[in-house]
């Protein structure tokens, strides 16, 4: 298992699964999660409830196949023209290890672009990260927006 004492690890699983969103290999991306990972944005800060209190997103995997499936249907008109993103991450921290994994924190900046239209959003991850199958996997991806409170727009590309 991946140890918090082995940070390289982990920011390299955090870089790639960043490179994988912005070069839209969203089935690499969906792979990533374990079977029984979460997707979550709360839209309140410090939300601690995603069942019983709104959330921007709450998706389990069966939900998360559906929306790579909707991003590759051809007549996804929410990604027309497609959505081109970057992301920065940084501050990466371990801060947990126990039998649900490893829990990493780091801070995260993402540009969409879409129609001539640029947006920015900020935040940080909470990965709850385990080995499954031999590899490190995403129990849950928390996605703590700095702005979720605020009117944002659509939102088309996974952060």
């Amino acid at each position: 298992m991946a140890a918090v004492g082995d940070i390289r690890a982990l920011e390299a699983f955090l870089f790639e699964e960043a490179r994988m969103l912005d070069e839209r290999r969203f089935e690499d991306w969906l792979a990533l999660f374990a079977d029984d990972g979460v997707y979550w944005i709360p839209a309140t800060p410090d939300q601690r409830d995603p069942v019983n209190q709104a959330s921007i997103a709450y998706e389990e995997r069966q939900l998360l196949e559906v929306r790579v499936r909707r991003l590759r249907h051809p007549a996804n008109y929410a990604d027309q023209p497609p959505v081109r993103t970057r992301r920065v991450i940084g501050n990466v921290t371990a801060e947990q290890q126990g039998d649900e994994g490893v829990t990493v924190r780091s801070n995260f900046t993402l540009v969409d672009f879409q129609a001539d239209v640029q947006r920015l959003f900020a935040g940080d991850y909470v990965h709850t990260l385990r080995y499954d199958e031999g590899r490190l996997r995403i129990a849950c991806k928390r996605v703590n927006l700095l702005n979720c409170d605020a009117p944002m727009g659509p939102i088309v590309i996974p952060f």
